[in-house]
């Protein structure tokens, strides 16, 4: 497996217009069959996918991921985000670096979590770029539906005080395996920053903006949720998949899993599940 690190710049109109993101590839040493685009979740980056880089490039795919703006090796500040169309850029980005000769191979979406509400808001205008989207533990619908006056206090706050740390992320809800908690609390990259006020008003208006919109997905999907997801309610992935259009679109609720699910014990057979629903859904097989 090879592996390259590189930098990208998001250039105007961007709201983070001049910042620097950290990006980088595993690819296989024969060439690549399809193209996997990642979009990891909040307070992570993407170096905590290199098992699931490992795997894929096993089966075939080159993989590229960059850490979102505000996150691990990239330009901003943590829990905080001045527009969600900053993570969109993010991905524009990304894309734009992916070599010619791969950019005529299949391209596959994969969003974590917030990554999750990241990709499925890049499908609603940028479905016809991929061949294929895969959503785990999407940031769908919250475990806790807000209240009219919670919605009204989180774009007050998000004008007077944006930067305003509102929500922490439980640790212990990420995996079952007490390592991956342990490492994932001693990583420098993880800040353990709250959300802010403004990331968590904008979060909730594209959770609105896809709960409205999903039937504008056409393209084959797959969704994984955990179970047990005490960060992400897996109902959201329930409502997406129920909503979508595709043709092609498969619902995978994992019994006691909790939010990360390729970081669980079972993380293989969830791998596994994914790359083989890709192989099958873009005829790689």
């Amino acid at each position: 497996m090879k592996q390259n690190e590189g930098a990208l710049k998001l250039v105007a109109p961007s709201a983070g217009a001049g910042a620097t993101l950290y990006c980088q590839s595993w690819s296989p040493q024969d060439a690549p069959k399809a193209v996997i685009i990642l979009a990891h979740g909040y307070d992570e980056h993407s170096g905590r996918y290199s098992y699931f880089a490992e795997h894929c490039v096993k089966n075939g795919f080159v993989v590229y991921a960059l850490d979102h703006w505000g996150h691990g090796k990239s330009d901003g500040q943590s829990g905080f985000i001045p527009d969600f169309s900053v993570y969109l850029d993010g991905l524009d980005a990304l894309i734009e670096q992916v070599p010619a000769n791969q950019k005529r191979l299949p391209m596959i979406l994969v969003g974590h979590s917030l990554g999750g509400l990241i990709a499925a808001t890049y499908l609603l205008n940028n479905q016809s770029r991929f061949a294929a989207a895969v959503l785990s533990g999407p940031a769908i619908k919250a475990t806790q539906e807000p209240s009219i006056i919670m919605r009204w206090l989180s774009k007050f706050l998000s004008r007077v005080a944006p930067t305003l740390g509102v929500l922490a992320l439980d640790a212990n809800g990420i995996s079952r395996d007490t390592e991956v908690v342990a490492d994932y609390l001693a990583d420098p990259l993880v800040s353990g920053s709250k959300i802010s006020a403004r990331l968590a008003a904008e979060m909730m208006v594209q959770m609105e903006k896809i709960q409205s919109e999903a039937a504008k997905i056409t393209i084959p999907l797959m969704l994984l949720h955990g179970e047990n997801d005490s960060l992400t309610a897996p109902e959201g992935s329930v409502f997406l998949h129920e909503r979508i259009s595709s043709d092609e679109k498969k619902l995978k609720i994992y019994p006691e899993l909790f939010h990360e699910v390729f970081n669980e014990p079972e993380k293989d057979l969830v791998l596994s599940d994914m790359t083989d629903w890709i192989k099958r859904t873009i005829k790689l097989e």
